[in-house]
C-alpha cells in the first residue's frame, strides 16, 4: 500500500486488480460445478477453455494497436483457462463419486458394515461449516457428536463385500472421541452423499461404537510422535491453559473445555483455538528474521522460510484448514522477500486461486471464505486505518487496533449469517489477546520438537506459552461474562445486509473519531455554504416584493442589477467564513 503520507493517508502505487478476475471465475466455477454432473462439468470446462483461447488470440492481435486493451483481454483469457482447469478437477471428483466403489452402496441405501482405517484425530462436530457433516440428516445434532476422517478398507452391504479406496467422513457419538490415527475399526451405519464443500467421498452416520479389529498401524510418523510428546508435556498446565495451548500451537482442540469454547465463540476469538494464517505468518516471520540476522540473501531467506513453513505444516498435520492457513499466511512472504510490498492483493488472489485449483470443494467452505475475507480486509484496510491514527500513538498499538478491526469488518456479515448474534466486545477482546498470540505461537512451536528430543528442556518454553494461553482464556471468559456480550441479531438476508451497513458505518465513525479537526472544518464549511445559499435565495425575494409594491419597472431593473452583486457577496461571505474556520485565531 505504500508508506503513509504526511496527511495520514497511505501513499503508494494503486491496487493491482489484474488477478481478481481469475479468482472470481475460479470461485464461481467451483461453486457451480460442485452441484453438476460430470458431463456438465466438462461442458463448462470446454466453454471456458474456448473463451480463454479466443481472448488470447484477440490479445495477440492487440499487442501493437491497443496495449492497454490487450492487458485486460489477456487477464480475462487467463481467468478462463484457470476456470476450465477448476471445472476439469470438479469433473474428476464427481466421476469418482458417481462410479467409485461406494456409488452403488449409497444409492441402495440401508445399513452397512464397514472396516475403516482412522487417518486423523477426532474433532468435535461444529454447528456450522463442513465439519457438521450432515448432522441434520443423522437426527443427532445435539451435544456429544464427533467427526473423524478414515480410509475405506471394505464395506458389506446386502451381503456383498466391496473393497476399494475412498475417504470417509465418520459422524459418531462420544465413543468415537477415543479412537486414534492408525486404528483399524469396524462399525455399522448408513452411508450418505457428502455436502458441498466436503472433499470426502461419503459420510458415514454410524449407529454403533467403534470395534478395534487389529493392532494399531502407525501412520503418524515422526510428526505425530512430536505432537503426542508435546500434548503429554503440556498436561501439567492448569485447566484452560492445558486445553487451549495445543489448539493455538498444533490445532488440537480435543482437550479444550466446552465452556471455554463457548466463551471464545461468544467473544469472536474462535480463530485462536486452531492453527490460522497468523500462526503461519509468525513462523515465516521468525525464519525471515533469522535469515536477516545471518545476513543471508533474499532468495536464500525465501527458501529457508518456505522450508520452515513446510516443516510446521507437517508437524501440525496437513489438514485442509492447515493448508489453507499456510497458503494464506504465506501471502506476504513473496512480497516481503521479493520487495513487492504493494502486491498483497495480487498474492492473495493467487493463493486463493491455487487453493481452488487443488481442492475445488473448498469454494463452498465457510472457513475458506472467512480466511479470504479476513486477509482481504487486512490487505485493503489495515494500512489505511493505521495511517489514520495520530503519529503520537505507538505504531505497534495502531497496527494492533487496525488489523483486527479491518478483518472483522469484512467477516462479521458472514458470521451473523451463520450465527445471528452481535458481539460488541469482539474487537476489544481481539486487541487484548493479539499481543499474546506471538509469544504463545513462537514458544509453543519451539517446544514441540524440544519436547520430543529433550523433554526436560521443554518445560520453561511450555510454561511461557501456557501463561500466554491462560491470559487469552481469561480474556475470553471475562469478556463473555460482561452484560450484553451476545446480543440477538436479525436472521437471513436482512441480518447480513444490516451487518454490512453497520460495518460500513463503523468504518465511517472510526474515521470521524480519528479526524476531529478535519470534520470540524468540513462541517463549518458546509454551514457557511448553506448560510450563503439561503442569503442568496431569500433576500432577493424580499427586495423584489417590497420594490414591486413601490414602483413597477424601475424596481425590477434595480433588482436585476443587485442580484449578481448579492450572489457575489454571498460567495465572498462563504469563502471568508470557510477561511476563518480553517485558520482559527486569525481575522477573516
Amino acid at each position: 500500500m505504500g508508506e503513509p503520507a504526511a496527511g495520514g493517508a497511505p501513499r503508494g502505487r494503486r491496487l493491482d486488480l489484474r488477478a481478481v478476475p481469475s479468482v472470481m471465475i475460479a470461485w464461481i466455477t467451483a461453486l457451480a460445478c460442485g452441484a453438476l454432473e460430470t458431463s456438465w462439468c466438462l461442458v463448462v470446462a470446454a466453454t471456458l477453455a474456448a473463451g480463454g483461447g479466443l481472448l488470447l488470440a484477440l490479445g495477440y492481435r492487440q499487442r501493437r494497436t491497443a496495449p492497454r486493451a490487450r492487458t485486460m483481454t489477456v487477464t480475462f483469457a487467463l481467468a478462463g483457462v484457470l476456470g476450465a482447469a477448476v471445472a476439469v478437477h470438479c469433473a474428476v471428483a464427481v466421476s469418482k463419486r458417481e462410479v467409485g466403489p461406494l456409488a452403488h452402496v449409497i444409492q441402495a441405501g440401508g445399513g452397512v458394515v464397514m472396516d475403516l482405517l482412522i487417518t486423523d484425530s477426532p474433532r468435535k462436530a461444529s454447528s456450522f461449516g463442513h465439519e457438521a457433516l450432515g448432522q441434520a440428516e443423522s437426527g443427532n445434532a445435539g451435544e456429544g457428536r464427533w467427526t473423524v476422517s478414515a480410509a475405506l478398507l471394505d464395506v458389506t452391504s446386502s451381503g456383498t463385500v466391496v473393497r476399494g479406496s475412498a475417504d470417509i467422513a465418520v459422524l459418531g457419538g462420544e465413543a468415537w472421541r477415543n479412537v486414534h490415527p492408525g486404528d483399524r475399526v469396524r462399525t455399522t451405519g448408513v452411508l450418505k452423499d457428502v455436502r458441498e464443500g466436503q472433499s470426502q467421498t461419503a459420510v458415514l452416520s454410524v449407529s454403533s461404537a467403534p470395534l478395534i479389529t487389529g493392532a494399531r498401524f502407525d501412520i503418524r510418523g515422526p510428526a505425530g510422535l512430536l505432537r503426542e510428546s508435546f500434548l503429554n508435556a503440556a498436561r501439567w498446565l492448569p485447566g484452560d491453559a492445558a486445553g487451549l495451548l495445543p489448539g493455538m500451537v498444533i490445532g488440537d482442540t480435543s482437550g479444550l473445555p466446552e465452556s471455554l469454547k463457548t466463551d471464545m465463540k461468544t467473544t469472536g476469538m474462535t480463530h485462536l483455538t486452531a492453527v490460522s494464517g497468523a500462526n503461519c505468518s509468525l513462523v515465516l516471520g521468525g525464519f525471515v528474521l533469522m535469515a536477516r540476522c545471518l545476513r543471508l540473501s533474499r532468495p536464500v531467506a525465501a527458501i529457508l522460510a518456505s522450508c520452515g513453513l513446510v516443516a510446521f505444516v507437517v508437524m501440525v498435520g496437513p489438514d485442509p484448514s492447515v493448508m489453507r492457513a499456510a497458503l494464506m499466511g504465506g501471502v506476504g512472504l513473496a512480497s516481503l522477500v521479493g520487495g513487492w510490498r504493494g502486491r498483497s492483493l495480487t498474492f492473495l488472489c493467487l493463493s486463493a486461486t491455487m487453493l481452488l485449483l487443488m481442492d475445488p470443494p473448498m469454494a463452498s467452505n465457510i472457513g475458506f471464505l472467512l480466511s479470504v475475507l479476513a486477509t482481504l480486509g487486512i490487505v485493503l484496510l489495515a494500512v489505511r486505518i493505521a495511517a489514520w491514527i495520530p503519529p503520537r500513538i505507538p505504531r505497534w498499538l495502531a497496527v494492533g487496533f487496525a488489523v483486527p478491526l479491518s478483518a472483522q469488518l469484512l467477516c462479521t456479515p458472514v458470521i451473523v449469517a451463520l450465527q445471528p448474534q452481535f458481539t460488541p466486545y469482539a474487537l476489544l477482546a481481539n486487541i487484548i489477546a493479539g499481543p499474546l498470540v506471538a509469544p504463545v505461537t513462537v514458544l509453543g512451536t519451539i517446544a514441540v520438537p524440544v519436547s520430543g528430543v529433550v523433554p526436560g528442556l521443554a518445560w520453561p518454553l511450555i510454561a511461557g506459552a501456557g501463561t500466554g494461553a491462560a491470559l487469552v482464556a481469561a480474556t475470553a471468559r471475562f469478556m463473555a461474562g460482561l452484560p450484553g456480550a451476545a446480543l440477538p441479531w436479525a436472521e437471513g438476508f436482512t441480518g447480513v445486509a444490516a451487518m454490512a451497513v453497520f460495518s460500513g458505518l463503523t468504518l465511517v465513525v472510526v474515521w470521524v473519531l480519528l479526524h476531529p479537526r478535519t470534520v470540524m472544518v468540513h462541517a463549518g464549511d458546509l454551514h457557511c455554504r448553506i448560510t450563503a445559499w439561503l442569503e442568496r435565495h431569500t433576500e432577493p425575494r424580499n427586495v423584489r416584493s417590497g420594490r414591486a409594491a413601490r414602483g413597477g419597472l424601475a424596481a425590477s431593473k434595480v433588482q436585476d442589477d443587485e442580484k449578481p452583486n448579492s450572489q457575489a457577496g454571498g460567495d465572498r461571505a462563504a469563502e471568508d467564513c470557510s477561511r476563518s474556520l480553517s485558520r482559527p485565531g486569525e481575522p477573516p
